[in-house]
């Protein structure tokens, strides 16, 4: 009778994940004023990479933010009956302010 062979099967499972977004780097100076408010965010937990990510991105946002008041208040300017209706709100609230 012949002997079974013994196979030892190396069974490995590896787990990755491709990572599309990979960061890109970016090197900057910063000036005092600068570590100072890169230090207040870091002493909120976040880490100097994630700090510096949302500022720049709450300041683009803060940007196309202040775009979009800039263009309401245009149309409002432009829009007669709105203007109307201020001036007519505003003479209401004078006329209910308490005399000087």
């Amino acid at each position: 009778m012949i002997a079974p062979l013994k196979i030892w099967v190396k069974i490995c499972m590896t787990y990755r994940d491709t990572m599309s977004d990979v960061a890109e780097a970016v090197s900057v100076r910063l000036d005092h004023e600068t570590i100072r408010a890169l230090r207040k965010l870091q002493a909120t937990g976040l880490s100097q990479s994630e700090a510096i990510r949302r500022a720049v991105i709450d300041s683009a946002n803060a940007l196309g933010h202040a775009r979009r008041i800039a263009a309401e208040m245009s149309a409002l300017e432009a829009d007669e009956n709105d203007r109307a209706e201020m001036l007519r709100v505003a003479e209401l609230m004078e006329a209910l302010r308490e005399p000087r």
